[in-house]
């Protein structure tokens, strides 16, 4: 066996003293797609895993103060699937609802999908663009990490899920006005790493044909979830025109910095499509091209 111990305890508080018990030597646990596969491959190691699926409150999806809120134990199926997260952050949505396949998207957490700090994760990425944040308890109180905190490096969290219990995701619920949207580029429809994903999130007054706020996530083009901000501020109180979405995605290509991989092909390549999809999508949402 790969771990000696599984415990599945029924509040945040039994599951942070499970946690101290085994002094650094437990992990969290909701779907396990990606922990169960480096626990058997020896990437990672665990005495006890504790499951917080049965925990009351981490399975739901709600609003709550103007915020959108998402519990530690949602599935991505279920965030695809939810009229909530649907109306309020359609990128979500398609980004969840692109996910692996459906047996993975039944049991992967969005949760899982943000402290495994990879930079394509397809929900972590509109989740950045929503700016996103996350609720860490431990034995000595309570945070709330904007998501973009959230990464040190590839694959390294600054969650510690040997100690802390990520409980929730937050974002604000979205004015009126709001477009959100998800794109992907990847060698086939599912079960396959995207050479390139992306969200985009703008308001667009109609009065005065001007973006008044935009919000634009990439991955992988950088070691977390990239918020291409130049890109953003170019777009941002300007007549809307074709030009103007041309040049914003120009600069979004220009300000990533992916690196050239066996798996997703040239840097040059994935600049390229940077500046391809942004364009198509933005053009898309603003009804011009």
């Amino acid at each position: 066996m790969y771990w000696k111990d599984y415990k599945r305890p029924g509040s945040v508080a039994e599951a942070l003293a499970l946690l101290e018990h085994a002094a650094g030597r437990g992990r969290i646990i909701a779907g396990g797609t990606d922990l169960t596969l480096q626990l058997r491959q020896r990437q990672s190691s665990a005495d006890l895993l504790v499951d917080v699926t049965g925990i009351d409150g981490l399975g739901g999806i709600g609003e709550k103060d103007g915020w959108i809120t998402i519990g530690a134990a949602v599935t991505h199926a279920e965030a695809a699937g939810n009229p909530l997260v649907r109306q309020a952050a359609r990128a979500l949505a398609e980004g969840c609802g692109q996910v692996g396949a459906p047996q993975i998207r039944n049991m992967a957490t969005l949760m899982g999908n943000v402290i495994s700090a990879q930079p394509a994760a397809d929900a972590a990425v509109p989740l950045t663009a929503l700016e996103a944040e996350i609720r860490v308890v431990s034995t000595t109180g309570e945070r709330w990490i904007p998501i973009e905190e959230a990464y040190l490096a590839v694959g390294r969290s600054a969650i510690d899920a040997s100690r802390e219990v990520a409980t929730e995701i937050r974002f604000r619920k979205q004015e009126n006005g709001v477009q959100t949207r998800f794109f992907r580029l990847a060698k086939r429809k599912a079960l396959t790493l995207p050479v390139l994903n992306g969200a985009v999130s703008i308001l667009a007054d109609p009065t005065t044909k001007r973006i008044r706020r935009a919000r634009i996530a990439l991955g992988p083009v950088a070691a977390k979830p990239f918020r291409a901000r130049r890109s953003e501020a170019c777009l941002e109180s300007v007549e809307i025109s074709p030009e103007l979405v041309e040049e914003a995605a120009r600069i979004a290509a220009e300000e990533a910095s992916p690196r050239t991989s066996l798996v997703r092909g040239s840097a040059p390549y994935r600049k390229a499509m940077v500046r391809l999809f942004l364009a198509r999508t933005i053009g898309e949402m603003l009804a011009v091209g």
